[in-house]
């Protein structure tokens, strides 16, 4: 299995002259929830070390817990802050009328609170988690358009935005002479294709629209360790409040596409993990991979994916798209 020695790629964010590291570190479901402060700062380090410098966060993770625990890892690294490209995203800032959604009011309170718990003067990306029915999209476009004016974060982009909504923001930017989203954070993996493949396209071609892919392994079911009958103690579908996604995902004629996958795997010399995490990579509409690994071992088997990239050869594809059947 191959163990991470290559060298990191970086690509650029869209169109933006922002690098990111083509394989990223995410805190979703991780952070606070199944990893405290220093073992935080261990696995960052770790990315750091392999020459990974995006971290993605959200105000909604842990309730805000996420946030702080990867604010103080920071810390505790002393890791320059030009050498990080860090992200959240605001829509769900908790109880209360105003406290969710993407009002001027919201996104003013919550990047100003997401920035305490963080510890930081800014994030470099900014994302709207969803797109909000109740609030118009120019209120919604002017105010991450001040949130950059005032430098509190770089570039603004959309989280599970559809292509017509991320047009609209588009049209919208253009016509009051601001900037529109930089880049988008959709579900990309060898079980969901759509989006990426298909809806987005014009989108890229038309805005150079910078991607940042979240559950490249299909929340784990593409990293091999699920069957019919073991769901892993301590893994991500064995947690509560995965259960039912997990009893949606792990049918038998998923788990049998796996399996295929894992002999594709076995002969490249990879883990279906790795395969799967090059597999995104090797779309070049994708910036970046964001992974999300709760050990040093999980997270370096994860890295070893740059190794398995080169491998990706047409025939090797083909191969891939005859398992899954899904090509959009």
């Amino acid at each position: 299995m191959s163990s991470g020695s290559s060298k990191m790629i970086y690509r650029r964010l869209g169109s933006s002259g922002l690098k990111v590291s083509v394989l990223s570190y995410g805190s979703w479901v991780t952070f606070k929830t199944q990893v405290d402060v220093p073992q935080a700062a261990k696995l960052m380090k770790q990315c750091l070390d392999a020459g990974v410098n995006f971290f993605d966060n959200a105000e909604v993770y842990a309730a805000g817990q996420s946030e702080i625990v990867m604010g103080q890892a920071i810390k505790e690294l002393k890791v320059k802050r030009s050498d990080l490209v860090i992200s959240t995203k605001l829509f769900w800032g908790g109880e209360g009328p105003n406290n969710t959604g993407l009002s001027r009011k919201h996104i003013y309170e919550g990047i100003k609170a997401s920035l305490q718990r963080l510890e930081l003067d800014y994030v470099d990306l900014v994302f709207a988690h969803r797109a909000d029915p109740n609030t118009p999209i120019e209120e919604t476009v002017r105010a991450f358009n001040w949130v950059i004016d005032q430098g509190l974060a770089l570039y603004w982009g959309t989280s599970e935005w559809s292509a017509l909504e991320i047009q609209e923001a588009h049209a919208v930017a253009q016509r009051l002479n601001l900037v529109g989203p930089t880049m988008e954070q959709p579900e990309y993996n060898l079980f969901e294709r759509t989006k990426i493949e298909k809806d987005f396209r014009p989108l890229f071609k038309q805005y150079g629209l910078g991607t940042t892919i979240w559950s490249p392994l299909a929340s784990g079911l593409l990293s091999g360790k699920y069957s019919k009958d073991h769901v892993p103690p301590g893994s991500r579908f064995s947690l509560e409040k995965y259960k039912a996604s997990g009893e949606r995902k792990l049918v038998e004629e998923n788990l049998s596409k796996v399996d295929q996958l894992k002999k594709v795997a076995e002969r490249l010399g990879a883990s279906v993990a790795q395969l799967s995490l090059a597999w995104c990579a090797h779309n070049e509409d994708v910036s970046t991979v964001i992974m999300g690994a709760t050990s040093e071992k999980q997270l370096a088997e994860n890295l070893g994916a740059l190794d398995v990239l080169p491998k990706l050869t047409p025939e090797v594809v083909e191969e891939i798209e005859k398992i899954f059947k899904n090509k959009p």
